[in-house]
């Protein structure tokens, strides 16, 4: 039975790293898009990256270590019997289900992390990561470099010479073009003022031109160029969990999202039954369609639960897991015990 065990693990093994790898990457590409499509908003240097990419980490193993996690098993029984050695495992006394009890402490941890990874890591890193993107939107607001166009302070375009300090620059010029005339402000020095929700904008030394039919030039010794803020969402910071949770019954997006990630979280365990279905054939008379089966009884599920826990919620986690469960047994009765 030991070796038996060892042989059925390793075999699982060998599919299951090639399989998430895979399906791990393809989504890590897919979030790197989606963060560097946030470069043309906000400015990010490479730890920035790092760091922004370890807050979607949570949320790259939720969506692919359950998909992982079943069609590897599924995969690695329909292996086993391509090359008859399940139907010689079964000859000597081991039905389908013994042979997925092997299994069932890898889906239990699995199971376990998962609900841990989707109800606790995933909410704390959606926050971090929305905290991190509203502090850079708010400093790409007041974040002025010397020496680059295209910069902009209210209505004005601006150009900075030089950065004496954090701050304070000399040598600026702002442009503005109304109805019927264009409007320069140079100035040696300025000095940016961050007040919470507003900017200033303090010019010294400097002129303030006019161009329209006639020139018209005014010198001043100081000119102050206010400008608010633009308000951002405030950011929920997570820090008890369970309060957060708590707050489902009355916020529809998190008692979808809870549904959903319960669902998804126990994928694996619950279609133990649609494993062995998968898994187990008769390679003399029945093809290999594993890979196939699978596939789209995972998307099957996935569409289900996303679809119906946003439209239902809780009510619809009750539900899907009562009807997969039954599903899974009847076709297990009809198409596995009574062969094997």
């Amino acid at each position: 039975m030991k070796q038996l065990k060892r042989y059925l693990l390793n075999n699982y093994s060998s599919t299951f790293f090639p399989i998430f790898v895979t399906l791990y990457m393809i989504t890590s590409i897919i979030y790197l898009v989606r963060i560097s499509a946030l470069t043309s908003a906000i400015e990010i240097n490479f730890l920035e990256l790092v760091q922004l990419y370890s807050y979607v980490l949570p949320t790259i193993l939720f969506y692919t270590l359950p998909i992982s996690l079943f069609v590897s098993i599924s995969l690695s029984l329909a292996k086993l019997s391509s090359e008859y050695e399940l139907i010689v495992i079964t000859s000597f006394g081991f039905n389908p289900l013994k042979i997925i009890k092997i299994f069932l402490p890898s889906l239990l941890f699995a199971t376990f992390f998962l609900l841990f990874n989707s109800l606790v890591l995933i909410p704390k890193a959606d926050s971090k990561y929305n905290n991190f993107k509203h502090k850079k939107q708010l400093e790409a607001q007041f974040n002025i470099k010397a020496s680059e166009y295209g910069q902009q302070f209210a209505s004005w375009l601006l150009y900075v010479n030089k950065e004496i300090k954090n701050g304070e620059y000399q040598d600026i010029v702002l442009y503005k073009q109304e109805k019927n005339k264009d409007v320069f402000i140079i100035a040696n020095y300025a000095k940016l003022i961050n007040n919470k929700s507003n900017l200033s904008l303090i010019l010294k030394q400097g002129q303030v031109v006019e161009l329209t039919d006639i020139f018209t030039q005014i010198d001043f010794d100081q000119l102050v160029i206010n400008n608010k803020l633009k308000e951002f969402k405030q950011i929920e910071t997570i820090n008890d969990i369970i309060a957060y949770w708590l707050k489902l019954k009355t916020n529809k997006k998190k008692e979808w999202k809870f549904a959903f990630h319960i669902l998804l979280s126990l994928f694996p365990l619950i279609s133990v039954l649609f494993i062995v279905y998968i898994g187990y054939y008769n390679p003399r008379y029945q093809s290999n369609t594993s890979t196939i089966t699978a596939i789209i009884i995972s998307t099957i599920y996935l569409i289900l639960s996303q679809k119906l826990a946003r439209k239902f919620g809780l009510d619809a986690m009750l539900w899907i897991i009562g009807c997969w469960v039954f599903a899974s047994a009847l076709v297990y009765k009809f198409k596995i015990k009574s062969y094997y």
